[in-house]
């Protein structure tokens, strides 16, 4: 895990983002036992409520869960949850801006297409 101190970005949003992306890729497999508070505390030299902030947030997202005197677990599901909210979030981010500016270029659906399409093509060359 690693922090950036110089962005905008809250450090607790950091932490949420960082757990949720090693659920996500399998670092941390679902009905695992994620790091305590105070073990990420002391890696990231940061306040053990900053990261619990963070993995409040979590919890609150049905992401990760508290078993009682044992610590933190991923939840059955969580990969399938965070999939579906980043598609999400892609859509927000990317497609819709996407969409927003061709239609500014008077780009057809069919243009759209045909530039992702090359794309695809280019990254697989």
């Amino acid at each position: 895990m690693n922090i950036n101190p110089n962005t905008d970005k809250p450090i607790f949003i950091q932490i949420a983002e960082q757990l949720e992306d090693s659920i996500f890729t399998g670092v941390f497999p679902e009905e695992t036992k994620i790091p305590s508070t105070n073990e990420i505390s002391a890696l990231l030299n940061i306040n053990p409520h900053t990261v619990l902030k963070g993995m409040n947030m979590l919890v609150e997202e049905e992401i990760i869960y508290k078993k009682r005197g044992l610590g933190m677990y991923v939840k059955t599901g969580a990969v399938e949850k965070i999939q579906k909210k980043r598609q999400g979030q892609f859509y927000n981010q990317y497609v819709a801006a996407l969409i927003e500016e061709a239609r500014k270029l008077q780009m057809s659906k069919e243009d759209i297409i045909t530039l992702i399409e090359r794309g695809y093509e280019d990254e697989c060359n």
